[in-house]
């Protein structure tokens, strides 16, 4: 009898199981959908670039306008030729070489702290290079669109030997310099209200009229990026006779700026950079650029040089536009040994501009190209 009714119930499932199978398949045929295949790489098809006006209006007019300092030794300044060199200015050539395969289709337009941001919303300038710094309110004023960093900085303090400190905490009551508009001026608040430090900021309209009013001793120290206080004391008469001191009292992320509903090309200049800091990692230099182009085997080096795949065209560019960025100003490291580092003036050390991978390690970081 036990063994009767197991049969009995193994047939009966297995009837349940038919019965099932058939109403999945009816099911199916009533719906009368295809089946969705899985996409590969080799059917994937890339969709078209969205047009930039920005983009756009670049190219008929044959240049980049590009906003940066009025003059900031390493970053931004005229030589006595009176072309543009510095870091920022690198970047805004590397820029105008991946849209018109020619580094110098750039106007430079010198800015000041505070007019920088209106000159970006009036259509002055396509970008601004200018040393920047990243911030939430900036970020979500709903104007901007930061595209990366291009320098990672903090603020300090430079002041003179003579009144032997070592901390800015030793500045009670001192006379501070400091620009208008800038980041500076609100986190030397921070900074002395924190502690209970009396200070008084000596509020200048420009970098330069800071750094003229510090040497002409109308305050007992400067703050501004540590990069500009090096850049400020190397225009001083005596050098020796200042020193920037040890407190960093800031995170300054500084990088390029586009007017916000352009994402196309806040995505260029995103790109630009990227390639520029990955160029560097893969070992791509200004001098082999056009060598690792037609012979490179890697395929992230072929991927970024326009060997492989259709990257360029994709942000409204030629599939060369990293080559011809590299091939025009070099790689970040490059850019930041001969306006920054030994090759220049400030002899700055990479620091957190070193990159991730390196030894010690920074926080330059190139985003991958694939």
């Amino acid at each position: 009898m036990g063994e009767r009714a197991g049969a009995f119930w193994m047939r009966l499932a297995g009837l349940a199981g038919l019965t099932l199978l058939a109403a999945c398949g009816r099911g199916e045929q009533q719906t009368n959908e295809p089946a969705v295949q899985p996409t590969t790489g080799a059917t994937r098809t890339a969709a078209a670039p969205v047009e930039s006006p920005t983009l756009t209006a670049i190219k008929r007019r044959g240049r980049l306008n590009c906003g940066v300092n009025q003059g900031l030794v390493g970053f931004a300044y005229t030589d006595n030729r009176g072309e543009w060199r510095g870091f920022d200015v690198d970047f805004c050539r590397g820029l105008a070489a991946a849209i018109f395969g020619d580094p110098d289709a750039v106007r430079f337009v010198p800015l000041t702290a505070e007019n920088r941001f209106q000159a970006l919303a009036d259509g002055r300038i396509d970008v601004l290079w200018r040393n920047t710094s990243w911030t939430m309110e900036r970020d979500t004023s709903g104007q901007l669109a930061f595209a990366g960093v291009n320098y990672y900085d903090g603020q300090g303090f430079l002041v003179r030997r003579s009144l032997d400190l070592n901390s800015a905490s030793e500045l009670n009551g001192a006379r501070v310099c400091v620009q208008a508009g800038s980041t500076s001026a609100l986190n030397a608040e921070d900074y002395f209200r924190s502690r209970g430090i009396d200070y008084r900021a000596v509020v200048l309209p420009t970098e330069e009229a800071a750094r003229q009013a510090y040497s002409r001793e109308t305050c007992d120290a400067f703050t501004a990026d540590v990069s500009a206080l090096a850049a400020a004391r190397t225009t001083l008469a005596d050098p020796q006779q200042h020193v920037v001191l040890s407190d960093v009292i800031s995170k300054e992320p500084l990088g390029p700026v586009t007017r916000r509903g352009d994402e196309q090309w806040t995505a260029v200049v995103r790109w630009t950079l990227n390639a520029i800091i990955l160029a560097e990692e893969l070992g791509v230099t200004q001098a082999n650029v056009e060598d690792r182009a037609e012979n490179a085997h890697e395929p992230q080096v072929r991927r970024l040089l326009g060997a492989e795949g259709d990257f360029g065209p994709r942000l409204g560019l030629s599939k060369a536009w990293a080559a011809d960025a590299i091939e025009g100003v070099g790689n970040y490291g490059e850019i930041f040994e001969r306006n920054l580092g030994s090759q220049s003036p400030l002899d700055l050390a990479r620091g957190l501009n070193a990159q991730w991978n390196a030894r010690p390690g920074g926080l330059i970081y190139g985003l991958p190209v694939r």
